[in-house]
């Protein structure tokens, strides 16, 4: 069973623990950029280039957000919401957005909702200290291109130390902050055999990387720590490593 699978069965777990009302209401909406993470935002960030979108989910007065890129509206209940096609990354969107939502209402999940304007550029320098602070110097494989983040590793750890994998083929073959960036589709295995931990971000459990990201970490014993607030349910669920300094 998937990452994402076993989530979904910790979740309705959940909610028959704590009784939640499985008619109440759930919506989900895309955000504009700014809406997402804030005008002030770095124009470096691809949220703010529109390729990638945040969703968010309201339930019982409480936010829960999804970055994707296949954006999309949706209502339902709560069970509507668990009986979604996960198999399709537009449901996994609103699922985990949903998720997200109903947890952060239950108080069993914080850090559900981006940070905005000057909070996603300071985020990087948290990150990265907090990882050497329970890791010390280590070479760090950076799976998915959050521009702040491979910044400040590579300032604190040297561009040699660092390596970065990403989907986005306008930035495969490029370097950034002084680090190759590898092609997500095709290198992980090189970065695992190349880094002492990985540092993966969340949005994988929507786009389906997730299980095969964590696969690979567990058969070589190596680390592997998420950020951002897309995986917040899932990791409170399941236990998993996050960092997340400024989710709301």
């Amino acid at each position: 069973m998937g990452i994402l699978e076993q989530a979904r069965d910790r979740f309705l777990a959940l909610c028959r623990e704590r009784a939640v009302d499985m008619d109440g209401p759930v919506i989900v909406r895309p955000l504009s950029p700014d809406e997402a993470i804030g005008p002030k935002a770095d124009a470096g960030f691809v949220i703010k280039k529109g390729k990638e979108r945040v969703i968010e989910a309201a339930a019982s007065g409480a936010r829960g957000q999804a970055f994707t890129d296949r954006p999309t509206s949706w209502s339902g209940r709560v069970e509507d919401l668990l009986v979604l096609d996960l198999s399709q990354v537009p449901c996994r969107a609103v699922f985990v957005a949903g998720m997200n939502a109903v947890l952060r209402a239950l108080g069993a999940a914080e850090g559900t909702v981006h940070c905005t304007d000057e909070d996603p550029t300071r985020c990087g320098p948290e990150v990265a200290r907090a990882l050497q602070d329970r890791l010390g110097r280590v070479r760090v494989g950076l799976i998915g291109l959050q521009p702040s983040i491979l910044a400040a590793l590579a300032d604190r750890f040297g561009p040699d130390s660092v390596r970065v994998l990403d989907l986005n083929p306008d930035n495969i073959g490029a370097t950034k902050s002084g680090v190759p960036v590898w092609d997500g589709n095709t290198e992980l295995d090189r970065l695992v055999a190349w880094c002492d931990v990985g540092l993966a971000t969340g949005s994988s459990v929507v786009n389906g990387s997730i299980d095969d990201i964590a696969h690979r970490f567990r058969e070589s014993a190596k680390p592997l720590l998420f950020f951002g607030n897309t995986i917040s349910g899932t990791a409170a669920l399941l236990g998993l490593d996050r960092l997340c300094p400024f989710g709301r």
